[in-house]
This record gives structure tokens, sequence and C-alpha cells, in this order.
């Protein structure tokens, strides 16, 4: 029954005026939340001081915004292919911008974390429809550049991240980081609406997963709550703990029994999968502590202005930005194993080298080596550790892995900027002393290496190289800085040169990503019936 997808198939050409606003749409969304993760760290000593506000405010504004999104990104997707990509997409970046609003106008902490919350939300209807969309309304010949021209554009976007939070931070103030997203969306929502088409999953059916996105999020937002207040230890802080992991538990059953399940078990029978997302918790529990720590200390501790903080930080983003197509070749052609072993250990020198990073600190000599370190790793990891995430599920099961990767890794920060302060011993008002700040710092950069090594020896111990036909539904011509590679290897040996600039891409055959040639088709499903003709013409 594949007369209805191929009836609808997209047929807008990225040459064309509208291919090419359909990609300015989706570049100007993912810039909104990918700009929104980067650059409020910048700012939170600046808010902290602003609002007079302790550390869990701090820890709050950041997990408030993680916590909407991770309890709810699995479920803006399947709204997406339900109800229509686009509408979601227009849906989320309203959203967004409203969240954003709130933010930048927060008379108190308060209205501040309760407004990321709903920014949250806006992320989680924005960020799955942005890729989304481009494989939904572009023709399969073109996916593959306008996902590389994407993610380069995001990538630069996040290269950018921090240093413009910075020059808002020391400038019109911290409230424009959030206010900046209002007029991006005001341009982005007329255009989607005006120029991208609605688009659709034709095989989208049963019910919506509520309760175990309910269940899911009141977990998360419990433990959350317990781990940034448990250093008061009441009643209601135990409390919150306990029932948070009764819910978790309550949510396990759920899902096991639940036919339409939003994160269903069945799809951690893939032993790589599931070995690789616990790869991931650790990995990106360790990132997210240390984005979250690494820009106080230089603040705090060093006497950075958030504009110098916030440059400090480029180097890592350029790295991921020049090298991860390279990084995700070089993971097709030795395998996964080795990269993901090297990677976090690499990761976890650059997080030791930190503990450089003092009382008036050089910037060349104490942090330019931690930051060039640790980008290194994080070259050599993302790109293959979510390739490997794609490659070892079942094709059509690819998109569900990416989102349930995708959450894991939110997840994670989420629980770690709530957790490495208490493990790190850091007071409600540790940001306010350089020297207290300064030993905990260095106690939780501790704790990051530790999670990144233990994350080498998981990766070492149960990754292993993905079958040859396994299928990667994203173009390896994407950087990887936001998302994993789509195209296929043809062979064992690793990926095609693929077409040299300017040349057109191959026709495509019916699968999604249309990376196999006719010829090769035929030829390989002669080899496998003997010569013979099996009475099916190439596709």
């Amino acid at each position: 029954m594949e007369a209805t997808p191929r009836a609808t198939a997209p047929q807008v050409r990225l040459a064309t005026p509208r291919g090419r606003w359909i990609l300015v749409a989706t570049v100007l969304g993912s810039t909104m939340a990918l700009l929104d993760s980067t650059v409020v760290n910048v700012a939170l000593p600046r808010i902290g001081r602003d609002l007079g506000a302790d550390l869990a405010v701090l820890q709050w504004t950041v997990n408030a915004y993680l916590l909407t999104l991770a309890a709810l990104i699995l479920v803006g997707g399947a709204l997406g292919d339900r109800y229509g990509r686009r509408r979601i997409f227009v849906l989320g970046a309203v959203w967004f911008a409203v969240g954003s609003l709130l933010c930048g106008l927060a008379p108190n902490a308060g209205v501040l974390i309760a407004a990321r919350a709903v920014q949250g939300v806006g992320g989680a209807l924005l960020t799955p429809g942005s890729l989304a969309l481009i494989q939904g309304s572009l023709h399969a010949d073109d996916r593959a550049r306008a996902v590389g021209l994407w993610s380069g554009f995001g990538g630069v976007g996040a290269a950018v991240g921090p240093f413009l939070g910075g020059w808002l931070v020391d400038g019109p103030g911290w409230r424009w980081v959030f206010l900046l997203n209002v007029p991006v969306a005001a341009v982005c929502v007329p255009i989607a609406l005006r120029h991208v088409p609605e688009s659709r999953d034709p095989q989208a059916s049963g019910r919506f997963d509520v309760l175990g996105a309910v269940l899911g999020a009141a977990s998360l937002g419990l433990v959350t709550y317990a781990l940034i207040e448990a250093r008061t230890a009441t009643g209601p802080v135990v409390a919150a703990g306990v029932v948070g992991l009764l819910l978790a538990g309550v949510f396990v059953v759920v899902e096991r029994r639940r036919p339409q399940a939003m994160l269903p078990p069945s799809i951690f029978h893939s032993r790589q999968f599931t070995a690789v997302n616990v790869v991931t918790l650790c990995v990106y529990a360790a990132f997210g502590g240390f984005f979250f720590l690494a820009v106080l200390q230089l603040q705090v501790v060093s006497g950075y202005s958030a504009l110098g903080a916030g440059a400090a930080l480029l180097p890592t983003t350029a790295l991921m930005l020049l090298l991860s197509a390279r990084a995700g070749e070089l993971g097709e052609r030795i395998g996964p194993r080795v990269p993901l072993t090297v990677g976090p250990l690499l990761c976890a020198v650059g997080m030791v080298l930190m503990l450089r990073v003092g009382p008036d600190a050089s910037y060349v000599r104490d942090v330019l080596p931690a930051m060039l370190v640790l980008g290194l790793g994080m070259t050599t990891l993302v790109a293959p550790l979510t390739a490997t995430v794609l490659a070892s599920v079942p094709p059509g099961r690819a998109g569900l892995a990416s989102g349930i990767n995708n959450a894991a890794a939110r997840a994670a920060g989420l629980l770690a900027v709530a957790a490495l302060p208490l493990l790190a011993g850091m007071d409600q008002d540790a940001y306010l002393t350089p020297a207290a700040f300064d030993a905990a710092f260095g106690r939780a950069m501790g704790w990051c290496a530790g999670l990144l090594a233990l994350g080498a020896l998981l990766a070492w111990a149960t990754v292993r190289a993905p079958r040859p036909d396994a299928p990667h539904p994203e173009c390896r011509t994407q950087c990887a800085v936001c998302s994993p590679a789509l195209e296929a290897p043809e062979s064992p040996a690793g990926p095609p040169a693929g077409p040299p600039p300017g040349a057109s891409p191959a026709p495509p055959t019916g699968s999604p990503t249309g990376s196999a040639r006719p010829g090769r088709t035929a030829d390989r499903r002669r080899r496998r019936t003997g010569g013979r003709r099996t009475g099916r013409p190439p596709a």
C-alpha cells in the first residue's frame, strides 16, 4: 500500500525560490532553540546578581527548560507526524517566542523559572519539526544538500552563541538573551506559513501516550527538585525524591503495557542501542555539568566578563564545526568502538586541564589548551555516537531512536546540573564567593572526568561495529554538530566518495535516503538470486 506516500511525495526542489525559503524557515527555527541553549549559561552570574538569586535559582533557570524539553520532545515529533509538521513547527515557534518574551520581562526568579518551562514546551514542539520539514517538503534528491546546509548554519549559530550571549549581557543586558528570540520568530513564522508546504506521516495512527508523557515529566521533575534542594534534607524534599523514583518505576510498567507507548521497551531489545544510550547518559551528563559550571568559574573565579567567558568557549564549537564531518567518515571507516572510547577520554583530559583555570587565569596558557582538547574529544565522539544509535535499529525506527537518544542527552544534562553542585559540595551562595566556588569546581571536574572515563569503558566493552548494511537515515554531508549523518555506506569498507560539488545527486530509489543507484540495486539483486530475474523491475 505505497500508493499514498508516492502520490504525496514532496517535489519542491532546493534550487527553486520556494525550496530556499523552506531552508531559511528551518534554519531560523532551529537557530532559536540552539542559541537559547548556548547563550543562557553565560548570563547566569548576572541573572543571579540582578534578581538576588542563590545557586538553586541558577540551576532551575537551566533545568526548567531542560525538564519540559526532555519530557516532551518525543511527543513533539509525534504531533508533527500526526497533525502536520508545519503546523506544529509554527506553533512551537510562537510558543517559544512567548516563553522568551516572558523570560525577558520576568520581574523575579519565580516568573523566570516558570517562563523557562514554557520555553521548553515550545522547544519540544520546534526542535523535532525543523529537520522533519526538510525531510517532508523537499525532493529526495535535494535532502542531503539541504540537511548539510541546515546543519552548517546551525553549527555557525552554535559557534557564535556564547560570544553573542556575552556581548548582550555586557551590553544591553541579560534580558536580551531571551528577547532576541522574539524578532527571529516574527520572521520565521510568516515565512513558514507562506512558503513551507504541509506534510504529515500517512501511517501515523493510534492514540498519544499522554499518560507516559505525564509520568515521565513528573518523575524527572520530582527527582530534579530533590537533588537541587537535597542540602536541606527536609521531609518534603525526601518525599519528592522517593515519589519521583516510584513514578519512574510506574512509567516503566506503563510503557511495557501500552500499545502506543512513547518509549516502547521493544526498541531496547537491541543491545547496541541500549549500550550507546547508556554511553550517551554518561557523556552528556558530563557535558551538561561542565558547560553549566565552566562559565561560572571563568566569571566568578577568573574575573572574565560575560563576553570573555563566552568567547573562551569558541574553540570547542569551532573544532566541532570544522572537523565533525571528517570524524563521521572516520567512524564509518574504522567502526564506532574506537571513537566512542577515545573521544570521552580526550574530553576527560580536557576537563582535568580545566583545573588549571583559577584566579587570574591566562587564556592562552590555562584555558585554551583545555578547550582545544575538549573540542577534539567532542569532535571524535559526537558524530559516531549518533550515527551508531541510528545504525542499531531497523530503518523504520530511526526517527524514534534519534528522538530517544536526544531525550536521553537532555535528561542527562538536566540531572547533572541538579546533582553536580551537590556532589561537589557547593552551598547556595557558593557562586558569590570565588575561593569556595574554585574549590568546589575542582571537585566537580573530577566527577565529570570520572563520568567520561566510565562512558569510555562502557563503549569499549559493549559497542561493536554495525552491520555493513545498517541504515544511516541522515546524510553524511551534515557536520554533525546538531544531528548525525543521513547516508548509508555502499560497502563495509566505508562510505562512498560522494558527488563533486555542484553535481546532481543520484536518482532516488524509493527509499527515504535515495542513496542507492538503480544499476547497483539491480546488480545486487541478481547476485542474490544467482543471476535470475525476480520478476520485479529495478527500483
